[in-house]
This record gives C-alpha cells, sequence and structure tokens, in this order.
C-alpha cells in the first residue's frame, strides 16, 4: 500500500481536531488524507456510511457515545478501519488494545509519534489485504532459519519423501515438515489424492498419460500440470476417481 491513507478525525475539540489535521498534513512517509472531521461518535457513525475511510483517528472522551463505544461499532463492521486513539487519557489503554487498534497517542501528539502511528496503520491494512487474498489459506513453512508463506492457491501438488513433504509451485519447490494427512484436515476438498504419497491441484491438471513404468508391471499413469515439467504419478487404486473428475 503506498497510496495516502484516508483518514476520519474524530474529537469534541475543534482545536484538537485543527491540530491533528495540521499534523496529518506533514505526514509523508505515508502519507495521509483527511476526509471527513467528526465531533462525536453518532457524528462519526454517520459518516462513516458515505466517506470511507482507511483509519480512524479518535479521542476517546467525548459527550454521548465516547470512543470505546465508536470502536466497538468498528469492529461490527465486514471491512473495519483501522483505529486510533488520540487521548489525554491513558487509563484506557488496555481497552483500546482490547479492541484492536492499532495504536494509542497522547495528547499532545508529536509529528514522529503520529507518523509511526499511521506506519502501524498500514501494515495493519496490508496484512489484512494479505489475508483476504489467500482467503486464510496459507501454508507457512520453515526453511533454513527462514519463514515462507506459501498461499495454497499457488501448490500444484505435494509430494511426500521420506520424512517432508515437497510443496510445489511454479516457481519453486519447498520442502514443509508436515504430512498429507494433515493438508487434507486442514483444507478440506482442495486437493485430490492421486497416489498414497500425492497430492495435486485438480485446476492444474491438463493430461493424465499412459507410461512405461517397471514397477507397474509395464506400464503407469502420470499426471501433467500446468507450470512445471515433471509429472505425477497416479496408482492404481486412485486411477478411476481421477478419470472421472477430469471427464467432469
Amino acid at each position: 500500500m503506498n497510496d495516502a491513507l484516508h483518514v476520519l478525525v474524530v474529537d469534541d475539540e475543534a482545536l484538537a481536531r485543527a491540530r491533528l489535521c495540521t499534523l496529518l498534513g506533514d505526514c509523508r512517509t505515508p502519507a495521509a488524507v483527511v476526509v471527513a472531521q467528526a465531533a462525536s461518535a453518532i457524528e462519526a457513525m454517520a459518516l462513516l456510511q458515505t466517506h470511507p475511510v482507511d483509519l480512524v483517528l479518535a479521542d476517546i472522551h467525548m459527550p454521548g457515545a465516547d470512543g470505546l463505544a465508536l470502536a466497538r461499532t468498528l469492529r461490527e463492521r465486514k471491512v473495519p478501519p483501522a483505529l486510533v486513539f488520540v487521548t489525554a487519557h491513558t487509563e484506557h489503554a488496555v481497552d483500546a488494545f482490547e479492541l484492536e487498534a492499532v495504536d494509542y497517542l497522547s495528547k499532545p501528539v508529536r509529528l514522529e509519534r503520529l507518523q509511526t502511528a499511521l506506519q502501524k496503520a498500514q501494515r495493519s491494512l496490508q496484512q489484512r489485504m494479505d489475508t483476504d487474498a489467500d482467503d486464510g489459506q496459507v501454508l507457512v513453512i520453515q526453511e533454513r532459519h527462514k519463514t515462507h508463506r506459501v498461499a495454497l492457491r499457488d501448490v500444484l501438488y505435494f509430494k511426500a519423501e521420506l520424512k517432508y513433504v515437497t510443496v510445489r509451485t511454479a516457481e519453486r519447490s519447498y520442502i514443509w515438515d508436515g504430512s498429507l494427512s494433515e493438508v487434507e484436515a486442514r483444507f478440506p476438498g482442495l486437493w485430490m489424492r492421486v497416489h498414497r504419497n500425492a497430492m495435486v491441484a485438480m485446476r492444474a491438471v491438463y493430461a493424465l498419460e499412459k507410461q512405461h513404468d517397471p514397477q507397474a508391471d509395464g506400464e503407469g499413469w502420470q499426471l501433467r500440470l500446468r507450470g512445471v515439467e515433471e509429472t505425477v504419478a497416479v496408482s492404481r487404486r486412485q486411477l478411476q476417481a481421477v478419470k472421472e473428475l477430469l471427464a467432469q
């Protein structure tokens, strides 16, 4: 996310709103654009119906419904904006983070501290976008002291070999300390078992071929997948099911 954050400023004090808007105008990494201001939580809720924003900067102590009530309402939205509290009262910090605020700023706000809060909001929004893009279906693989997040939509096949599983995408292979049964349990219906040691993404299959195979009395069946040159063996037990699925 390289674009400026669209911000709603909520504070019952006009001078506080004006100062915060001025500071936001000085922020650069990321930049921020104030699209609306509200003097109360009720007004903020109404504005959010017509002003989509990335971030809400809200005071806590306000007449009527306070900032905490606003935060609870935001959590009920299907796609809530990020929330940062800006307040002179520090005793609500625990409540703020329980309501999933990404930061908690004390008045008077310093530019550097506000810039940090914007960066936290940007990271939070980006992480949410990544999760939504993956539908939450990501395999976390630890490999040589490095962590990889592999989206399942990119995986072409899993192949169990000795104590590990090869996870193959069009770009590369990963070695995963897991099992095929674990994949089937966590993500039912996404993969088809074509062999006792292999599962494939059927969306990637484009051919079923008979090939000479000394280990299968002279012939065997192999699947060809889009994006990779190697084939995946199909066992006799699974052959009919694979043919039926391909016929569909």
